[in-house]
């Protein structure tokens, strides 16, 4: 039973930081692409960024380039997304996802192509 759950979310100035985790469970991801997502109040799902099964390539979307870092640790079963100067409109709730095809070298940014989400965390950033 493969299952991911977000946590770290929650209420933070401009300019703050957060980390959010992800923690799986059933099996291992060691293998799996691994992506966050994030979705404000009416609009369409965002591709935040995403890492590879090696940890060897990244992505992220132009406009937190430089302020997130996605991260994993595979020996815990974690995920993670370091986001530092943070703007209000970083503002949505965040998820993130697992392609459990395995060894994939290219990260992708389709929300379609990830077979498995977590249920999301709230991340507000305002003063």
């Amino acid at each position: 039973q493969v299952q991911l759950i977000e946590y770290g979310g929650g209420l933070v100035q401009p300019g703050g930081s957060l980390r959010l985790s992800c923690a799986a469970s059933g099996r291992t991801f060691s293998s799996a692409g691994i992506g966050w997502f994030r979705q404000a109040p009416g609009k369409e799902r965002e591709f935040v960024a995403a890492i590879n099964w090696s940890g060897g390539s990244t992505s992220y979307v132009d406009s937190v380039e430089g302020r997130f870092t996605i991260a994993r640790d595979n020996a815990k079963n974690t995920f993670y997304l370091q986001m530092n100067s943070l703007k209000p409109e970083d503002t949505a709730v965040y998820y993130c996802a697992a392609d459990l095809r395995p060894f994939r070298g290219m990260v992708v940014t389709i929300p379609r192509e990830y077979g498995y989400w977590g249920q999301g965390t709230q991340v507000t950033v305002s003063s």
